[in-house]
C-alpha cells in the first residue's frame, strides 16, 4: 500500500509518493498533464516520476570516490554505471511532515551508511495555488563534522512536437564518456524545439528563469534561486528534463569544488533553495 498524497487547488492537482523518494508522481490541470505525470498507485519507483528530489549532491561522483579534508571516500553503487547518480534522497522512503489541502511537508533523516558517509536531515516544502507550485528544500548537516553538500529538481516533461524551451545561459560543460564534465565552452541561450536538441549537459550563466511550453498548450515558467541548470534532451527518451541544481555535476572531484557551486557546512548548519512551476493554461482551458 502506497503513502500518496494529494494536494487540490483550483484545477491544479499534485500527487506526491513519500515513499518514493518523496517524488511527485504528477501534476495536472484540469485533468491533463503539466509534467510527465503518473498516477500515484502506477509508479513503482521515484525515476520515472514527475519530478525527484536530488539530495545530497546533484548528477553524478565519478566512480563513486571523493576526497574531503584528507580522507578518501568511496560509495556505494546506487545505479547500474561507474558512477553515483542523483544523491539518495530520491531511493529513500521519506516521512511526511505535515500535510493539508495545498500544502505538504517532507522529511528525510540520513545517517551515515555506505551511500553516503555523513549524516543529514532534509526537508521538503511542497505548496501549491492556483496558478503555481513552490518546492523548497533544505539540507541540515547533522553529523559532528563538516560535510560537502548539494542539491536540486529533477522535474521530467512529455516530450513531443510542440514542446520548446526557452533559457538564458552563457556556457555548457562537454561531458566524457562517462557523462561527466570535462570542458566549459561557451554557448548561447537555449532557445527552440525540444524534439531539436541533443543535450545532457550543465549550463552555466543560467538567471534563473526557464521557459516551457508543453505539447498539450501549457506554459511553464520554472524559476529558481539556483545557480547551475541541467537539460537532457535525447532522441531516445519521451520526456525532458530541465533541472535547477546548486552545483555543478561532478563538483567534489574538481580542484575547488567550492568554486563550483558546492557547499562546506558545518554542524548544524543548513543550506537551502526554491524552485517555483508557474503554470498558464493554453485558451480555452482555464
Amino acid at each position: 500500500m502506497n503513502s500518496a498524497i494529494e494536494l487540490q487547488a483550483g484545477a491544479l492537482r499534485l500527487a506526491l509518493r513519500p515513499d518514493l523518494g518523496g517524488c511527485v508522481a504528477g501534476l495536472w490541470h484540469a485533468g491533463r498533464p503539466v509534467l510527465h505525470s503518473f498516477e500515484p498507485d502506477a509508479l513503482t519507483g521515484s525515476r520515472p516520476s514527475a519530478c525527484f528530489p536530488l539530495v545530497p549532491y546533484s548528477n553524478r561522483i565519478g566512480r563513486r570516490r571523493f576526497r574531503w579534508q584528507g580522507r578518501d571516500f568511496e560509495l556505494a553503487a546506487n545505479v547500474d554505471e561507474p558512477n553515483s547518480l542523483h544523491g539518495l534522497g530520491w531511493q529513500r522512503p521519506w516521512e511526511v511532515a505535515a500535510a493539508d489541502a495545498t500544502r505538504a511537508e517532507l522529511r528525510l533523516a540520513h545517517r551515515a551508511d555506505a551511500f553516503w558517509p555523513f549524516d543529514f536531515e532534509a526537508r521538503q516544502l511542497v505548496e501549491l495555488d492556483a496558478q503555481s507550485l513552490r518546492m523548497r528544500l533544505s539540507v541540515r548537516n547533522t553529523d559532528a563534522r563538516e560535510q560537502p553538500l548539494g542539491f536540486g529538481w529533477h522535474p521530467y516533461f512529455t516530450k513531443q512536437a510542440g514542446c520548446t524551451l526557452q533559457a538564458r545561459v552563457s556556457e555548457r560543460w562537454e561531458p566524457d564518456e562517462t557523462l561527466l564534465p570535462v570542458r566549459r565552452v561557451a554557448h548561447a541561450p537555449l532557445e527552440g524545439d525540444v524534439l531539436q536538441m541533443d543535450l545532457d549537459n550543465v549550463f552555466e550563466g543560467w538567471d534563473g528563469v526557464a521557459h516551457v511550453r508543453t505539447a498539450n498548450g501549457f506554459g511553464v515558467r520554472l524559476t529558481s534561486d539556483q545557480p547551475y541548470l541541467v537539460v537532457f534532451a535525447k532522441a531516445v527518451r519521451d520526456h525532458f528534463c530541465v533541472e535547477p541544481v546548486s552545483h555543478l555535476n561532478n563538483a567534489i572531484q574538481q580542484d575547488d569544488p567550492l568554486a563550483h557551486g558546492l557547499r562546506a557546512v558545518e554542524p548544524g548548519q543548513a543550506i537551502e533553495g526554491v524552485m517555483t512551476l508557474e503554470i498558464t493554461a493554453p485558451p480555452g482551458d482555464a
